[in-house]
């Protein structure tokens, strides 16, 4: 048999002894017996003669190199998704296997419910003074999904005074909405003071409502809940005010002018 032939082969060379006749036969016969079989075979015998050095290491099929640097890459994915912000996990999707789908899952969902939790945290509260040089990081770059009033005013200016009195209770009823407000010629250089009281409605950089000069707002007699209701027609704020609370008082002038006025019968009697 080979086994115990090759024993005694080992042997002989390590007493320092010369092979004889046989040995050498034996020798041959091995290579012979090596040629037959597969050398990348998983077997305990071609264990042996690697480590022997009769046949050399055993080659990595390029296959098997490509699914294990596949595997590695896979591998840091996972460790690194956990890390991950809720665009990285976006934009990361496709280089998931479906293994870990679930596991992305659940880190989406983590990663959206901290962002909400945070958006829940960015209130305001207050009407807060801008200058011109706060106008764009203030106003135009707000935020995502951010709302924000601008009163521009003048001080000496009675109804500017009154509005931002307005403003700063409907900044602590409606903290989501940022409240600001800035003296009319720092943001606008030359601003005319006949445009005063002055607001502008922003959405992400985006103006959706102006309401400019005394007219627009009904002089002193502006309420805060008239000016809210504007406010929220506009978008800016949720109000739970079910109609305008100057509409009662528009209706009941409207119908004291109509009284007022001649009717066609009492015209024709003047006539007479």
């Amino acid at each position: 048999m080979i086994g115990p032939n090759i024993t005694v082969v080992l042997r002989r060379r390590q007493s320092g002894g010369s092979p004889c006749v046989s040995c050498s036969w034996v020798v041959s016969d091995l290579s012979s017996s090596v040629k037959m079989q597969d050398p990348n075979e998983d077997t305990e015998w071609n264990d042996i003669l690697r480590r022997k050095g009769v046949l050399p290491p055993k080659e990595i099929i390029k296959d098997e190199e490509e699914e294990a640097a596949l595997a590695r890459e896979q591998q840091s994915i996972v460790k690194t998704y956990e890390s991950m912000s809720l665009q990285e996990l976006e934009e990361n999707e496709d280089e998931f296997s479906d293994e870990d789908e679930s596991a992305m899952e659940m880190y989406r969902q983590k990663r959206l419910a901290e962002w909400k939790a945070t958006q829940l945290k960015n209130v305001f509260g207050s009407l807060e003074e801008i200058s011109g040089q706060d106008y764009v990081k203030e106003v135009n770059q707000a935020g995502e999904g951010i709302w924000v009033v601008l009163h521009l005013y003048k001080q000496g200016i009675p109804l500017c005074t009154l509005i931002n009195q307005h403003l700063a209770e409907l900044a602590r009823k409606f903290p989501q909405a940022k409240f600001l407000k800035s003296i009319s010629t720092n943001c606008i250089p030359n601003y005319p003071d006949r445009n005063l009281p002055t607001v502008f409605v922003y959405h992400e950089g985006e103006m959706k409502a102006q309401f400019i000069g005394p007219l627009v707002f009904g002089g002193m007699n502006l309420k805060a809940d008239e000016l809210e209701w504007r406010l929220a027609e506009s978008g800016a704020i949720k109000t739970d005010l079910e109609e305008n609370p100057k509409k009662p008082i528009q209706d009941h002038l409207m119908s004291s002018i109509r009284s007022s006025l001649p009717t066609g019968r009492d015209s024709e009697s003047d006539d007479d």
